[in-house]
């Protein structure tokens, strides 16, 4: 196990992964079954006419993550990707992870199917001792996603999750504490809904400058705006069962004591400055219900 107990942030091709907003990534190359150079070079586009960077100009822009097929991979790797990838499906082939975390790159470990936790996080270690020390976990294929919180408090390093498999999952994969997820461009757009309104809910942030509060603040009001669209159409549903719906039928004991209970979790706010923002938030689904319901009882 891991004795890396302290968080650790690190940075992917300028992108920020550990800390913050959950770093979403859409570039993941594998040279598995491309056994040649030429064939390597064709597919990250290496010519001569690389950018000031190094990157080679035919490279999706972004955060680009590379896994060789041989140790023969691994120059083109270093010199056209921002990571190298010790693939799941070789993590016991001990002298090409050792090959890959010498890279000079930061090595994304993938976990084997069936690896255990340890197993895992030893391998993580054994590339930080083998490379420079920067390591990111990567749980792919079938996520565990029980399993990547667990990882990211033994071991302190960033996690990131695959859900190019199924995008579907780039929010739960947030839910359970993923420092980024790798999307692929079809899973962009859902990666970025998850970033946003999963992370802006549940993801601690400490920005540094006015931009980056701005950008936070942001994320925290769209998780707000997702809520208050489900909790009026939650409280629409409770006007047509109630037998006297609308502004008579309020109750305002039940309102002040719920009031009483998210005071609990919003101390800073207490039940004085949740109040108004409560009873705005009630009216405002009581005004929408009755307009949904007034072509109904028109004469």
């Amino acid at each position: 196990m891991s004795s890396t107990l302290e968080r650790q942030a690190l940075t992917l091709g300028g992108l920020p992964v550990g800390e913050g907003r959950p770093a979403i990534i859409a570039t993941r190359v594998s040279l598995r079954g491309r056994q040649t150079h030429e064939a390597t070079s064709a597919l990250l586009r290496v010519s001569p006419a690389a950018g000031p960077d190094g990157r080679s100009a035919g490279l999706t822009p972004g955060v680009t993550l590379v896994e060789p097929a041989t140790a023969a991979d691994l120059p083109a790797i270093a010199a056209h990707a921002d990571a190298v990838v010790v693939g799941a499906a070789w993590t016991r082939d001990i002298p090409l992870v050792r090959a890959a975390a010498g890279t000079g790159l930061p090595v994304v470990v993938e976990r084997r199917p069936g690896a255990s936790l340890e197993e895992w996080l030893g391998l993580a270690d054994y590339c930080a001792v083998e490379g420079d020390g920067r390591v990111i976990l990567c749980e792919g294929g079938r996520p565990d996603l029980g399993l990547v919180r667990a990882a990211r408090t033994a071991s302190g390093r960033p996690v990131l999750v695959d859900v190019t498999g199924d995008p579907e999952l780039a929010a739960a994969a947030v839910a359970a504490g993923a420092d980024g997820l790798v999307a692929g461009p079809e899973g962009r757009a859902l990666a970025e809904e998850a970033v946003t309104v999963a992370g802006g809910l549940l993801r601690p942030e400490s920005p540094a400058t006015l931009p980056e509060c701005r950008a936070a603040i942001d994320r925290v009001d769209a998780a707000l705006a997702a809520l208050l669209e489900r909790r009026v159409e939650l409280a629409g549903t409770v006007q047509r069962i109630k037998p006297v719906g609308g502004f008579a039928g309020r109750d305002m004991d039940r309102e002040r004591a719920l009031v009483a209970r998210m005071a609990k979790r919003a101390p800073s706010l207490g039940e004085p400055g949740l109040a108004p923002i409560m009873n705005a938030v009630i009216e405002a689904g009581l005004h929408l219900a009755e307009r949904r319901t007034a072509p109904l009882t028109a004469p």
